[in-house]
């Protein structure tokens, strides 16, 4: 069977009925890149026009050969182009069969204009946090790996560690500024290939996959994501940017004040519980803001230590979380309300306009001055 005879019947069938509701007809995977063999598909896409376009969607089997033309809209590939989904090369690599308009056709190349976009270093930092997002995803099959009973079957350990593999090498690639170019299980040369990976990364796919001892595929996925995360870490910091608190701290401190003045108000009323909460909720509050103000980026939630509250530390400004005695709130009290005055000086140290009013008259002249002289 030549499967383009079957690519022609269905582009046939949409010019006769859907030529005005699918914009892009392509085909991409293994004969796109010259790879297929004797049971290779046909891997189709099309991207609707209208909602009628989307009924053209069918599955189907000619001669033992599975064949699925299925809908990518053109938001979806959109996010395929900008690396926010993983099958970037769906777009970049497929052979079109098919465009309703040379407009459709332009369009349609600007998504791979984009591609090369993502790829160049002005957007090399965007890849980096999206590699760190990616990260998310996979606790939860560490989770149900490290609290798997013995009872559970290899089966399940090998479910879980494909889940996780699979989810930090989409982070390589991010991190690298790749995409892949083929499925997983034929992308190990490519994969192995990346100039950012850990060093054991051969080893621990080998553990993963091959593995029949329980502990040790947990351990390969536990040292793996803690590979993972440490090259990401060491790329994120290539991307601190210089000190700014003008900026960024602009209306920080008079939001805050309230926040502080809610753990005063605790420690008066000897309410422990509104004081835990609002303590720790300050203090990281705080502290995120000054390494922010500091680096130009927010702190990554996968560094294992409070590292982030260096500046926090450094500014001389109290350990709230440390103060919280149930028995004596009063230490704590102290502590934010030498926090509230040190913060202000210090922002006002650093540039940062707080306004602050002794009276309703002092304000109405403020607004009175930004409006240009009307109220």
């Amino acid at each position: 069977m030549n499967v383009f005879e079957v690519a022609k019947t269905l582009v046939d069938q949409v010019e006769k009925v859907y030529a005005q509701d699918i914009a892009i007809i392509a085909y991409y995977g293994s004969y796109a890149q010259g790879t297929a063999t004797k049971r290779s598909d046909l891997d189709f896409f099309f991207i609707p026009a209208s909602s009628k376009g989307y009924e053209a969607s069918v599955q189907f089997i000619i001669d033992g050969i599975s064949f699925d033309f299925w809908p990518i809209s053109w938001e979806r590939a959109e996010r395929m182009a900008s690396f926010e989904e993983s099958q970037t090369s769906i777009i970049a690599d497929c052979k079109l069969l098919y465009a309703r308009s040379d407009e459709d056709r332009e369009r349609f190349m600007k998504l791979r204009d984009m591609i090369s976009s993502m790829q160049s270093s002005e957007n090399k930092q965007r890849l980096v946090e999206k590699a760190e997002s990616e990260i998310r995803n996979v606790y939860t099959h560490l989770y149900k790996l490290n609290r798997a009973s013995d009872s559970e079957t290899i089966t399940f350990y090998r479910t879980e560690a494909y889940g996780v593999l699979t989810k930090i090498l989409q982070s390589f690639a991010l991190l690298n500024g790749k995409y892949y170019t083929k499925g997983f299980g034929k992308n190990k040369d490519q994969i192995l290939q990346l100039p950012i990976q850990p060093a054991r990364l051969a080893a621990y796919m080998e553990t993963i996959m091959h593995s029949n001892v329980h502990a040790e595929i947990v351990e390969a996925c536990d040292q793996l994501t803690a590979d993972t995360l440490a090259l990401i870490v060491a790329e994120r910091e290539k991307y601190y940017g210089s000190p700014s608190y003008p900026d960024r701290l602009k209306g920080f401190y008079e939001e805050v004040k309230g926040l502080m003045d809610k753990i005063i108000t605790a420690c008066e009323m000897n309410d422990y519980d509104l004081a835990f909460f609002a303590a720790n909720h300050v203090q990281d509050l705080v502290a995120a803001f000054l390494f922010h103000a500091e680096t130009g980026q927010w702190p990554s939630d996968y560094v294992i230590d409070l590292s982030y509250q260096d500046f926090y530390k450094q500014a001389g400004f109290p350990d709230l979380v440390d103060l919280l005695h149930s028995h004596d709130l009063s230490p704590l009290r102290e502590a934010a309300e030498r926090l509230s005055v040190r913060l202000e000086d210090h922002l006002r140290a650093k540039g940062v306009s707080i306004n602050r009013f002794e009276d309703i008259e002092q304000f109405e002249v403020f607004l009175k001055q930004r409006n240009g002289g009307f109220v």
